[in-house]
């Protein structure tokens, strides 16, 4: 379970620092508002139909959240690799808590992302977009502290889908 930092913790050495976007903010032109409303529409009435009013309502909300983060700028969150674990924004992940991470990096599709897996069953995947940073370098690091899953080539299919279809 990660750890909220307290004033003036003791978190080690920091050997890499960089800030993300706490989401990705897509150009959406109107065709895109129309494709998607219509398939909202559809799902709504399909959903509606079937008397699933659960999903009814988490498509409604889905719609909001989609709206509202177009609307407003995401926040900068500040994300550090220190010699003891991760930090992101106010939270500390010690190493040990960590199981395994792995890199994609895809310059023809401007893709570069840091995965951190986590040993907690209700503590998410860690996703971390690279920025400016080289991956070579961070790959060098966090292999010192834990292990890389070279398996893994490509992105999760989730966030190839939130990132094709411009959802996140």
């Amino acid at each position: 379970m990660p750890k909220k930092l307290a004033e003036n913790p003791n978190v080690g050495e920091i050997l890499h620092e960089w800030s993300v976007p706490e989401y990705d903010q897509h150009e959406r032109n109107t065709t895109w508002y129309v494709i998607m409303g219509v398939f909202g529409v559809i799902l709504l009435a399909y959903s509606l139909f079937t008397s699933n009013f659960l999903f009814s309502l988490i498509l409604v909300l889905f719609i909001v959240i989609i709206f509202l983060q177009s609307h407003q700028e995401p926040i900068i969150i500040p994300f550090r690799i220190t010699d003891l674990g991760v930090i992101i924004n106010d939270r500390f992940y010690l190493y040990s808590e960590l199981s395994n991470f792995y890199i994609i990096y895809n310059p023809e599709e401007n893709l570069k992302i840091v995965y951190i897996e986590t040993l907690g069953n209700f503590t998410p995947k860690l996703r971390v977009p690279l920025m400016d940073m080289d991956p070579n370098e961070i790959r060098i690091t966090l292999r010192s502290f834990i292990d890389e899953d070279l398996e893994k080539e490509e992105e999760p299919l989730s966030d190839m889908i939130g990132r094709k279809w411009r959802l996140h």
